[in-house]
């Protein structure tokens, strides 16, 4: 019987991950064992799983897109590293893919007030990655991010925040 430590899990997760970043159809045929991991109980294994996925769905979103669901349900994780590594796993996707996530920006905006600082600080990143390149979508967000840019406790909540704006905003002119 082979006993795999669940540090050389995670390991393998984010090497998968990186793989798939680069050839993500090499490694296509460990996705499914990938997306297991979302269910697993240890957090870091949850956390690198949802790492990978993100990497995976940058380079290639078809080879995700069936497992949106399951990724999305890591938002309401236990573990602020897990709930942190979905939203960066988003954000991968979202830079060559932002129309899966124009209906659930909602989300992106409540984790900008999540317990987690890493998950407020890192939550405003995921509407500056789809400002840029769909700034419709983040068009409604504008001056609840504004007034959160503005007023937030946090300064790098505040600076991310006026990020998102301005590159939003910049978009939109050039685009629209």
């Amino acid at each position: 019987m082979v006993v795999q430590s669940d540090d050389v899990s995670a390991k393998a997760l984010w090497i998968l991950g990186e793989m798939g970043l680069k050839y993500p159809r090499q490694i296509e045929c460990y996705i499914k064992d990938i997306v297991s991991y979302l269910e697993n109980e240890n957090p870091k294994l949850r956390q690198r799983s949802a790492n990978a996925l993100g990497r995976i769905g940058r380079a290639d979103k078809n080879l995700v897109i069936q497992y949106m669901d399951k990724l999305m349900k890591m938002k309401d994780d236990k573990s602020d590293n897990v709930r942190h590594a979905f939203v960066w796993a988003c954000e991968n996707i979202a830079v060559n893919a932002p129309e899966l996530f124009c209906e659930k920006l909602d989300i992106f905006y409540e984790m900008i007030f999540d317990p987690a600082e890493k998950v407020r600080i890192e939550a405003p990143e995921m509407f500056r990655v789809i400002g840029k390149q769909n700034p419709r979508c983040v068009k409604p967000y504008l001056d609840k991010l504004e007034w959160i840019a503005e007023n937030n406790t946090h300064p790098v909540v505040r600076v991310h925040s006026a990020g998102a704006v301005r590159i939003t905003r910049k978009a939109l002119n050039e685009n629209y």
